[in-house]
């Protein structure tokens, strides 16, 4: 029961993790109709000023961490009123093409800034560790990351469902033309909502580099577990994505654990069962373009 505990535990800051990775690109896809698929360089971004801020330059944490979100939303600034906004009508196709060769753009950027070692994050020495509770080890720098994503996806929700711009985000994807006319400006809503998505990139990256590592191949090794969270999770709703980290999360801790050499096939398992069960996702509908 304590081993099981334990599974659930990290299974679960895993989960949180990878939902904070990848609600960004649930936010441009789901509710914006825009394949990124070079949503996983905002989060590289995001953990090299971090980890700038902090080895070299003597930074408490807690302090880069912020800065990591403003650093990845001004880059995705600047791409989405320079690049990105003329793929918004563009197909499918011509979205993932040119943000993969971003993809690989940036990965030859930071080999030749920063090199190709995997590099981590120092931790201050309060989460460095853990503590036992109830005979169960609770590392501090998990417990940490369970706290910081559960409060950011409960206000992700709230601002996505209760608040005016919630409203016009929605109206703004589901008739750009109507919602002008109503007043709404809605390449600013658009922009605001990239940047927000590439910010929340960012930060994920900065927490999970000390688990994940960080190199310039972070975009390509983990674009794969962002899809899987997004597609089976549904893209219209943040719950989706949410439950299903959670359950990618803690089914990949668990089949690593109890089945190591098959373990990083459990996460795909999981998907396709459920993909079959439900095609569109768990919270995901029929989209239409």
């Amino acid at each position: 029961m304590t081993t099981l505990l334990t599974i659930l535990f990290d299974g679960i800051a895993y989960g949180m993790l990878l939902f904070v990775l990848a609600c960004g690109l649930a936010v441009t896809l789901g509710l914006m109709n825009f394949v990124n698929l070079a949503h996983g360089a905002f989060a590289m971004a995001g953990g090299y000023v971090c980890a700038l801020l902090v080895n070299q330059q003597g930074w408490p944490f807690f302090a880069a961490l912020p800065l990591a979100f403003v650093a990845s939303a001004a880059i995705g600034v600047v791409l989405e009123r320079s690049l990105y906004r003329h793929l918004y009508t563009r197909s499918h196709l011509d979205q993932v093409l040119f943000s993969v060769g971003l993809v690989f753009m940036s990965v030859a950027a930071v080999d030749y800034m920063m090199g190709s070692s995997r590099i981590f994050i120092k931790l201050p020495a309060a989460l460095e560790g853990q503590f036992d509770v109830l005979g169960i080890g609770v590392g501090r720098y998990r417990l940490m990351i369970i706290v910081i994503c559960g409060l950011l996806t409960a206000a992700l929700q709230l601002i996505l469902s209760r608040t005016r711009f919630g409203s016009r985000l929605r109206a703004s994807v589901d008739d750009p033309r109507a919602a002008s006319g109503l007043g709404i400006n809605v390449p600013q809503v658009f922009a605001f909502t990239f940047a927000f998505g590439c910010g929340l990139a960012g930060l994920g990256g900065a927490l999970s580099a000390e688990i994940l590592g960080l190199d310039p191949y972070f975009p390509l090794k983990f674009m794969i577990y962002f899809l899987i969270v997004v597609t089976v999770g549904g893209s219209s709703s943040i719950t989706g994505p949410f439950l299903a980290s959670l359950l990618l999360g803690i089914g990949d801790v668990a089949g690593k654990y109890y089945v190591p050499k098959m373990g990083p096939f459990v996460i795909y398992t999981i998907m396709i069962v459920i993909l079959i069960w439900r095609p569109n996702g768990l919270f995901g509908r029929t989209a239409a373009r």
